[in-house]
């Protein structure tokens, strides 16, 4: 029998409000409300692209390095490039870069966790269209893939992170795709920073505490008191008040608080999907505390991990580590709704080539062959590939095959979280016994063999999902075979409606 695509069932009905493609969004949760005292900053990138792990090492920078930064014509919102100082010294990280979003250049990231226990999630936050109108052509300064980037590199708390991007669009400007804000978090708090279309330099930051859950889908501050710059849980531009005031936009003798959301963003504040999640994790949070486990549970949530997932992330950000180089983000390849998280420590360096960079969905690659030197890379089995694979399949009939995937995904992931307590003794014993390329060594070795038993996973629920699927589902012919992507929506998901 030959019948119509079906599509996956749309966010917008999930979240109240039409959820563009390169949507992303973050979870953060504050010490006191976790299982262990740690703080839990998890979330996804969601890009219309390709998507590789990357370990950035530390390095030095000679007197007078600049680096690029910005966008060009080719931006939705058209810039030029400038020049801007490198600082002495970068440090390192884990990040998933990608290629392609509105047009800014790649490579890009939404930020991930660097040496110092700072993380970082990058959340769309459209700015209200007076506003992004504003948008001078060509604009100018970092772009929020930049400013990311720039974090993980220079940031050594998260409060810290804020005072640099802040100070950077101070003075630098910044290059918009129509508004965008940051969530930056380390072992004592978190911070949401709104960073504003129209070439105003209008942003807000305001910090989240450690008996905070906050969900930004897309990221939002409401009630901003008028004397923000004078208060420690609070940073801003010095326009940040009277510029709207200037618009029209506020009325300071309304007796009406002044509104971030309502004022500079698009008005609608916490939608019905972010509230769900939050209320949630406020659930366990007084049931003995939010866990790792259900952390990685939050974000894999088929309300929000859909196809326009690049990937899952889970930061798990403790007091005090065993060592400064066992600091541990947790990554899904792909949509973590079929996607296994595979542990990363600072310590290590290996990335395998299965995790790498490869053609699929990388802009610019369909009219190009592949570099004699990658031949081995790309001719190796695309992680990313393999679970979008197994998220079609399964997405298609999410009531028959969605709870066995899930199951096997959450059983692979308990034995690592158990394993990795053992792998940091190890690893600790050989730091202390002064062996640290021994002891990165474990590490290395361990983050790739659960990234290979992944890749086996994968490969064991897909053949026997599409052996099933081919049995039990109807076979699915387009009508009209003229476009495959879409990129509004609906999007491929496992929601049971």
């Amino acid at each position: 029998m030959i019948r119509t695509v079906r599509s996956g069932f749309c966010l917008i009905l999930a979240l109240g409000f039409a959820v563009p493609a390169g949507a992303s969004y973050g979870i953060y949760v504050g010490r006191d409300l976790t299982a262990d005292g740690s703080v839990l900053l998890g979330g996804t990138g969601e890009e219309v692209s390709s998507h590789w792990l990357e370990i950035v090492p530390a390095r030095t920078h000679p007197e007078g390095t600049t680096i690029s930064v910005g966008v060009d014509e080719r931006a939705n919102y058209p810039g030029e490039f400038i020049e801007i100082p490198q600082a002495p010294r970068t440090a390192k990280y884990i990040t998933m870069n990608y290629t392609d979003y509105e047009g800014f250049p790649p490579p890009l990231t939404n930020g991930g966790l660097n040496e110092h226990g700072v993380a970082a999630r990058d959340i769309w936050a459209p700015s209200r269209p007076e506003l992004a109108a504003m948008t001078p052509e060509p604009q100018h300064g970092p772009n929020y893939s930049d400013l990311s980037r720039i974090a993980m590199e220079r940031a050594t708390s998260a409060r810290e992170a804020v005072a640099i991007i802040g100070a950077l669009m101070d003075e630098y400007g910044y290059s918009t795709y129509g508004g965008n804000s940051h969530l930056f978090a380390d072992a004592k708090e978190g911070w949401v920073v709104l960073n504003f279309a129209g070439g105003q330099g209008l942003w807000i930051a305001q910090r989240l505490g450690p008996d905070e859950v906050r969900m930004s889908y897309p990221g939002y501050i409401h009630e901003v008191p008028l004397d923000f710059r004078e208060r420690d849980d609070w940073m801003g531009s010095d326009n940040f008040i009277s510029f709207a005031t200037e618009q029209g936009w506020w009325d300071p003798e309304s007796g009406k608080p002044f509104d971030a959301n309502a004022v500079y963003g698009n008005g609608q504040g916490r939608s019905d999907g972010v509230r769900i999640i939050e209320q949630r994790l406020h659930q366990q949070a007084q049931s003995g505390g939010v866990t790792l486990r259900q952390m990685m549970d939050a974000v894999r949530d088929p309300l929000i991990s859909s196809d326009a997932a690049g990937y899952g992330q889970v930061a798990h950000i403790r007091r005090q580590d065993p060592h400064p180089e066992l600091k541990m983000l947790w990554v899904a390849p792909t949509g973590s709704v079929t996607a296994p998280f595979v542990p990363y420590w600072i310590a290590g360096s290996e990335v395998l080539p299965e995790f790498g960079k490869h053609r699929y969905l990388t802009k610019g690659q369909a009219s190009t062959f592949v570099r004699p030197e990658f031949a081995i890379q790309e001719a190796s089995r695309f992680a990313g590939r393999l679970f979008k694979r197994l998220m079609y399949y399964t997405c298609d009939a999410p009531e028959r095959f969605l709870p066995e995937v899930t199951e096997a995904l959450t059983a692979f992931e308990n034995h690592s979280i158990e394993q990795a307590v053992a792998i940091e003794a190890r690893s600790l014993a050989l730091f202390r016994a002064g062996e640290p390329e021994m002891a990165r060594g474990v590490i290395d070795d361990y983050s790739s063999s659960r990234a290979r038993a992944a890749l086996e996973l994968g490969d064991a629920l897909l053949g026997s999902i599409e052996a099933r699927h081919r049995l039990l589902e109807d076979s699915k012919v387009p009508v009209d075979t003229r476009e495959i992507g879409t990129r509004h929506g609906p999007y491929v998901n496992c929601r049971l409606d």
